[in-house]
Formats: C-alpha cells, sequence, structure tokens
C-alpha cells in the first residue's frame, strides 16, 4: 500500500499534464522544419525527449522549491497538494530525484549534440552547450536557490523565452542548420501561448502567493488586470501564427485550418474571466492542451 501510496505522489510531482507544453515547442519546430524540406526523425525525437526531461527535472525542483519556501504551508494553496508537502516524499528523497533526472536529462542533451556534431558545428554545439547549461539552471531555479526568479516577476519572460524562441528555433536549426526570420513568428506565438499557461496557475494562486511573498507579474498587477494581461498575449499569439501563414503558407485556404484552435482559445479566455481561484485550475491544463493542438495543427497545416 505504502509503495503505491509513493508511486502516485512521484507521479503527482512529475506533474505529467504539463508536459503538452513541453512537447509542443519542440513540435512546432519540427513541423517548420519539414515545411523547408529538412525534417530529421531521429533529432526531433532526441530533442523532444530532452525537454521532456528538463520540465519533469522543472517540476520536480518546483514541488520541492515551494515546499522549502513555505508557499504550500499557508493553508490558502488551491492548487493539487505538492509531493513534499504531502509528507508522502521526504525533501531529502526529493533531492535524489531531482538529481537522477538533471543527471538523465544532460545525458539526453549530450546524446543530442553528439548526434549532430556532424551537422551543425563545433562553434554551434558550443553554443548549445551554453543554452542547455541555462536551461537546466532556469529548470532548477524557478522556486529553488535564495533568489528564485519565480518568486521576482520572472516566472512569465523565461518561461516565454525558453518555451517559445530557445525550444522552437532550436529544433529547427538542429534539423535546418538555419537561423531565419520564418521560425521567429511562431516561436514568439509558442513563447506567449507558455506565458498564459503560467498566467493561469498565477491567477488561480494569487492569494496564496501574495501571502507567502511569491511576487509573481498576477501579484502585482491584481487579478482583473491579469486578465487583461491574457487577453493581450492571446491576441499577439493569434496575430503570430498568422503572420507566418500570410508570409510562407498562404494558399490554398485549408492551411488555415489550425486557427479552430483559436476558437477553443477564445472559449477559454470568456471562462477565465469569469473564474477565480480553485475554479482556474480545470482551465490551466486545457490552456496546456490548447498549446499542445495549436503545435499539431498547425505543422500539418502549412505542410498541406
Amino acid at each position: 500500500m505504502y509503495n503505491r501510496k509513493l508511486m502516485k505522489a512521484w507521479i503527482s510531482a512529475f506533474r505529467p499534464r504539463t508536459l503538452f507544453l513541453a512537447a509542443a515547442g519542440v513540435i512546432l519546430g519540427s513541423g517548420l522544419a519539414l515545411h523547408v524540406n529538412k525534417f530529421d526523425l531521429t533529432t526531433a525525437l532526441l530533442t523532444l525527449n530532452t525537454a521532456l526531461l528538463l520540465q519533469l527535472l522543472s517540476n520536480l525542483a518546483n514541488d520541492l522549491g515551494d515546499y522549502v519556501k513555505g508557499v504550500d504551508q499557508t493553508g490558502k494553496r488551491v492548487g493539487p497538494t505538492r509531493s513534499v508537502q504531502s509528507g508522502v516524499i521526504q525533501p531529502y528523497q526529493m533531492k535524489k530525484g531531482i538529481g537522477i533526472t538533471a543527471l538523465i536529462t544532460m545525458a539526453s542533451g549530450l546524446i543530442l549534440l553528439l548526434r549532430s556534431f556532424h551537422t551543425i558545428g563545433f562553434v554551434a554545439i558550443i553554443v548549445f552547450l551554453i543554452v542547455g547549461f541555462f536551461s537546466l539552471l532556469a529548470a532548477l531555479f524557478y522556486t529553488l536557490g535564495s533568489r528564485p526568479y519565480g518568486y521576482r516577476g520572472w516566472g512569465d519572460f523565461f518561461a516565454f523565452l525558453f518555451f517559445g524562441p530557445i525550444a522552437v528555433i532550436g529544433t529547427y536549426y538542429l534539423q535546418t542548420q538555419m537561423i531565419d526570420i520564418r521560425s521567429l513568428y511562431p516561436s514568439i506565438g509558442m513563447g506567449l501561448l507558455s506565458a498564459m499557461i503560467l498566467n493561469v496557475n498565477n491567477m488561480r494562486d494569487i492569494d496564496n502567493d501574495a501571502l507567502s511573498g511569491k511576487n509573481t507579474i498576477v501579484v502585482q498587477l491584481g487579478l482583473s488586470n491579469a486578465r487583461v494581461y491574457h487577453a493581450v498575449m492571446m491576441g499577439a499569439m493569434f496575430a503570430s501564427f498568422l503572420v507566418y501563414s500570410i508570409m510562407y503558407a498562404s494558399s490554398p485556404w485549408y492551411r488555415f485550418s489550425y486557427m479552430l484552435v483559436y476558437l477553443f482559445q477564445a472559449i477559454l479566455l470568456i471562462q477565465i474571466f469569469k473564474k477565480e481561484g480553485e475554479k482556474l485550475d480545470t482551465y490551466l491544463g486545457k490552456t496546456a492542451l490548447s498549446a499542445f493542438l495549436i503545435a499539431i495543427l498547425f505543422s500539418i497545416s502549412i505542410n498541406l
């Protein structure tokens, strides 16, 4: 019985529903590579594996970091119970899990770069090693450390950067060996979606975060302005994908079929404006799912 409970706690700590977002950037970058006839399945799968591991590492670090900072112990948390806070997983066990996951993540990234060495060259490998190092730090120190950036209002920016331009353009470059303006527009769209997901999370947790000193953008703006901020990001995200379509895949008309997801996202926005607290929790998963769907449908649509 205890082993089953422990397994459930680890699965909860991994937060599987967040993997939609980690996969979305790689899928989108691979779709863009396919559009210029440079798609490489092996590279795409290795990149996807590394991205998923980074997300799992971030989730474990966040579980421990929020526990250490006392965010989970205010009595006002409305999201799912954290695994360390529940007592099923002890802090030392979580630290060990973080260490093991970090080593596996680094191994996956190195395998990816070694596999790509003959195509992208030494200079690009060094650049990717630097990016990978900072990606690892970003995964760990959102809530961990003495000055976690998630507690200082930088979470949205880093979510935008690492899940948007870095994930999409990085995936695109590994397969095409090109950096061009065409990959920038969808990467901005995916980055904005990533920030939107975090914004829903922070709107849900606004009272608890304010009480515990987690100074997110939502805490700084207030709930009403955070909703407006969410709507502005959504509008900019819509435009980012449309710019690519108009410039590089404007015909036939069904190449715009991914816009069906816009309707889904618009419905989510209407509901987000009406909900608060724990009632927003379900929209966190739905927003992440919308990012995954648009990555798939956009990639299919531009290659029809």
